[in-house]
């Protein structure tokens, strides 16, 4: 741990400019309960007329579980709703907080949000390059940042290790921790905000986080975090401490002033006790003040005495000095988003890294291919060189189609995750600026999607194809194979658009099985589409069983000749029999269709992505 305690380079020594002094007054946060996208049930107030100042150094928000800490940070931050706000204002060295605050200062969030299938320097990069301006920095200059980054944080020795994920060993959690701080320092820069660094680590490792951070303030940044319960060594370091309960501000000032404040109120702590615990205690109402006088009823005493401390007034009359008139803390994403790099950059960089975590995850890519190469054998072998005699010629295709296009679109199923597994990563880097919407979303068509449902669908078909000896010309093998392609094209689009519509996979595993479920039913081949209900037959216009069977049909069917002891019947006549439409453009009606329903539910999954709650 000796490497931890250098911090900042040579680089960033020189002409350090002083980090901002953000101020909040009146502060009034509030939050609603959504059901079904309507707002049910009476408002819960999370922060109450919240006012404060903190300046270049170690600004620490301290408070019990639900005492509101987290909120006042990220409202700060512009991390929370602004909608939620009800009255207050935000300013960051005396001017009103605009979306370019999320390109000169910098979040980490308390889980810490890495890809797991890259290294510790191929993480830092991945930041470098998306946040640093290729007009202003060369890769090299990148390359040196990064390696600036590693030696200041102490992670050389496990620079090319990978993250970590639930199949692949990785770093300690320490060492994650400073990944995610340093994804964040690319930028150098000048405020720093943290919610929880320490959660999950143990004392030392915790202990260390800190002292990063304390050397970071030292050089002219503001840093400004939400802890929870810390240890001695940790407290000492803080330089403000403002100190909640119940969304209610009870201290606000100097750190070592804030044991000779609650002294004065008549609190007394115990010899050897931990001054942070104590004023945990003091907050819980675990510990009694010899002062403590009756209070209104749903007052909180604590506060009130702040409210009437001369720290308070203080800071009300230099925030009324200061001050000048501004709306509110929100309307950072009404303004025009704020990007380092250009949209075809982006695109490279994102596309590159999805192509990377694909080959790392075996399970998700190589086990794809080889899933679908098992069942092209299987398949091929159950139907194996099918001949054109009734009844058996018909029949087995008709079987052996049903079960390809099963194959292909409950084949897809996997996909379902790829949003949700993403969700968090997705949500950090696009509110913190690392690339547009759209870019992700074109990352998973271009690198993911593609190699991953495209390329194994053409192998399975080139397979089942031949060994089930289907119509022998190689034009007819090429619409055979679209046509698959199409159909596991429409399972992938549904599944992401249930992907991006919701956050667990319970949820998303029900409603993508029902659509599934109802398409095969209304496909053709389990009911006869003809003798439904007229209020039930409309539901194969949206079956991609429906269309895919018709395609394979059309392509096959046309031109066979099936065959008897005593008769000669041509493919058409079954055709015919399905009412199916065998011309032309009976087939690419089916194929237009399919691409139609592709087109649709990348659209709907697209805005799904955009209408994510980025709020905390």
């Amino acid at each position: 741990m000796a490497k931890d305690k250098q911090i900042v380079s040579d680089v960033e020594d020189c002409f350090q400019e002083p980090g901002p002094t953000v101020t909040f007054a009146r502060l009034h946060y509030c939050i609603q309960e959504k059901k079904f996208c309507r707002k049910i049930g009476p408002e819960k107030h999370i922060l109450r007329d919240v006012s404060g100042i903190m300046r270049p150094g170690m600004n620490a928000i301290m408070g019990a579980t639900g005492s509101g800490k987290t909120s006042l940070l990220d409202v700060i931050a512009g991390r929370k709703d602004p909608a939620g706000l009800r009255q207050g204002t935000v300013q960051v060295n005396g001017k009103p907080v605009t979306s370019e605050l999320r390109l000169s200062s910098a979040y980490v969030v308390q889980d810490d949000v890495v890809m797991g299938t890259l290294s510790v320097r191929e993480n830092l990069l991945f930041s470098a390059n998306l946040r640093l301006n290729p007009k202003h920095y060369s890769s090299a200059d990148k390359q040196k940042r990064v390696n600036s980054i590693l030696q200041d944080l102490g992670l050389v020795d496990c620079a090319n290790t990978k993250i970590g994920t639930e199949f692949l060993r990785g770093v300690s959690g320490g060492e994650r921790k400073r990944c995610s701080i340093g994804m964040e320092l690319i930028t150098s820069p000048s405020l720093l905000f943290l919610d929880e660094p320490t959660t999950g680590l143990d004392s030392n490792t915790a202990n260390c986080i800190i002292g990063l951070l304390h050397k970071l303030s030292r050089r002219g940044k503001t840093v400004i975090f939400s802890i929870h319960q810390p240890r001695y060594s940790i407290f000492k370091q803080f330089d403000h401490l403002t100190l909640m309960h119940k969304g209610e501000i009870v201290y606000a000032g100097a750190a070592d002033h804030t044991l000779e404040y609650f002294t004065d109120l008549g609190y007394q702590i115990e010899s050897f006790n931990n001054p942070a615990d104590f004023f945990m205690d003091i907050t819980n109402g675990e510990a009694t003040s010899t002062k403590q006088s009756q209070t209104p009823e749903g007052k909180n005493w604590l506060a009130m005495k702040y409210c009437d401390s001369r720290l308070y007034q203080n800071v009300m009359q230099e925030l009324d000095h200061g001050y000048q008139s501004i709306n509110d803390v929100g309307n950072r994403e009404e303004e025009a988003a704020n990007y380092a790099t250009s949209f075809l950059y982006q695109m490279r960089v994102v596309c590159g890294r999805t192509v990377l975590n694909l080959l790392r995850n075996p399970q998700t890519s190589y086990a794809q291919l080889a899933l679908n190469i098992f069942f092209a054998i299987l398949v091929g072998l159950i139907y194996y060189q099918m001949p054109l005699t009734l009844p058996e010629g018909l029949q087995n295709r008709s079987g052996a189609f049903f079960f390809l296009i099963i194959n292909m679109v409950f084949g897809n199923l996997s996909a379902v995750e790829l949003f949700i597994n993403e969700r968090a990563i997705f949500i950090h880097e696009n509110s913190s600026g690392y690339y547009r919407t759209s870019v992700y979303f074109l990352s998973k068509i271009f690198a993911d999607l593609i190699p991953n449902r495209i390329i194994p669908i053409f192998v399975f078909s080139a397979i089942a194809y031949y060994m089930m000896a289907l119509k022998p010309a190689f034009v007819a093998f090429l619409c055979f194979a679209l046509t698959m392609s199409l159909v596991s094209l429409g399972g992938v689009a549904l599944a992401f658009l249930v992907s991006a519509s919701v956050s667990t996979f319970a949820m998303a595993n029900i409603l993508i099985a029902l659509p599934f479920v109802f398409m095969m039913v209304f496909g053709g081949f389990l009911v006869n589409l003809n003798s439904m209900l007229s209020w039930l037959s409309w539901l194969k216009w949206i079956s991609i069983f429906s269309y895919g069977l018709n395609a394979v049909y059309i392509n096959e069917m046309t031109g066979q000749i099936f065959y008897s002891n005593n008769s000669i019947v041509p493919g058409e006549a079954f055709l015919e029999s399905m009412d199916i439409d065998y011309s032309v453009w009976g087939f690419w009606q089916n194929e237009v269709a399919l691409l139609g329903i592709i087109a649709v539910c990348m659209t709907l999954a697209y805005v799904q992505l955009l209408r994510i709650n980025r709020w905390k």
